[in-house]
Order: C-alpha cells, then structure tokens, then sequence
C-alpha cells in the first residue's frame, strides 16, 4: 500500500534529512550574509534568502524561525573572531590588556577575510534598529559580560562597555565611514594611541 502522503514512510513532514541538516543550515547563513550585505536588513526577506540558497522559506523558518532570528544567527558567525576577544583579556596581567584587546580587535578589522562579513552586519545595524537592536544583544552577551567577569571591581560592566564603546566607535570611523586620516593612517599608530584609553576604562582609577 502507497504513503497516502507521498512521502517516504517514517519520515515527519517539513523535516530534512539529519545528513542534510548541517550542509543546508551552512548554506542558508552564508546566503544569508549575503543578502543583508548586497540588501541592508530592511530589503532582505526570507524569500530572498531561500532562493539565494536553493531552498524552500520553509526550511529557513525551520532552522532559524523569523528574519530576526536569521540576521542573529548570521551576525554570531560573522562575529565569531571578535567574540574571542576574552581571550585576549586572560592571556596575561591586567596591567597590559589595553594593548593585546586593542590590537586583537583591530587586527580582525584589518583581516580582509574577517572584515568583508564584519562590514556587512554593522552596515544593516546601523541603519535598521531591529538589527541594532540584535548587535547590542550579542555584543552584551557574548562580548561585555564575559569581559565584565575578568575584573574584580564595582562597575566592572561599565568599564567593559566603555572599552567596547571606544573599540567599536574606532572600527566603525576607520572601515565603515571611513573618515580621514583616520581611515588612512597605519594602524600601529592606532593602537599606540587607543591601547592607553582602553586600558584606563578597564583598570583606570
């Protein structure tokens, strides 16, 4: 007797393949950071991120839920070399950790590999607040508290989120905006200058 349903016995409708889960959700991210790249947030849909990929919008609902939860998903892989930065904290003593998070940070940002899908992300969370409301999410989560919990002070929260302003704010006039001679200046002389005010938000008096 045929499956009434025309599918294969034993097997729930909607659901893909366990040996086709990995390959297909890679597929839809890396389709996915390319339309919010080419797009912004605003102009992206679902739809477009299932064609782009080769797949049906169902089977992106079902691996990531809502566009929300697509552009989430997309900004933890892009993020995900400048979400080790607390490593960078712990590598060493406090005296110097303005330096080695400085130099971690930017040194992401010059990596033409790591900076292609970093520019992507910030560039929809800048004009979107659906997305920047998304980035800050991660960036408290991932980033600051992980940060906050290196240091043995009161406002220790505050001073992470100080740090990460001062890095954010110098990544995004240097590779976004690209504002002169900031854009253009070598990036040592960045780090000289930015390492020491870094350093003082996180141990400073």
């Amino acid at each position: 007797m045929s499956d009434v349903t025309g599918g294969t016995p034993g097997r729930r409708r909607g659901r893909p393949p366990r040996t086709e889960s990995a390959g297909t959700r890679d597929r839809i991210l890396s389709a996915a950071r390319e339309e919010f790249s080419e797009r912004g947030y605003e102009k992206t849909s679902v739809r477009g991120i299932a064609k782009a990929a080769g797949v049906d919008s169902a089977l992106v609902h079902h691996y990531f839920g809502t566009k929300e939860q697509v552009f989430e998903a997309a900004i933890e892989v892009a993020f995900a070399p400048a979400l080790n930065a607390p490593a960078a904290i712990e590598e060493g003593p406090l005296d110097g950790v303005g330096e080695r998070l400085t130099r971690f940070v930017l040194g992401v940002w010059e990596n033409p590999t790591t900076r292609a899908p970093l520019l992507a992300i910030v560039r929809s969370a800048v004009n979107n607040e659906t997305a920047a409301a998304v980035f800050r999410r991660l960036i408290a989560s991932q980033l600051l508290r992980r940060i906050s919990a290196r240091l043995d002070l009161p406002d220790a929260e505050l001073r992470a989120e100080l740090a990460a302003a001062q890095l954010v704010g110098c990544a995004m006039l240097r590779y976004v905006i690209k504002v002169e001679p900031l854009a253009s200046v070598d990036v040592e002389a960045i780090i000289a200058r930015v390492a020491p005010v870094v350093q003082g938000h996180l141990t400073g008096p």
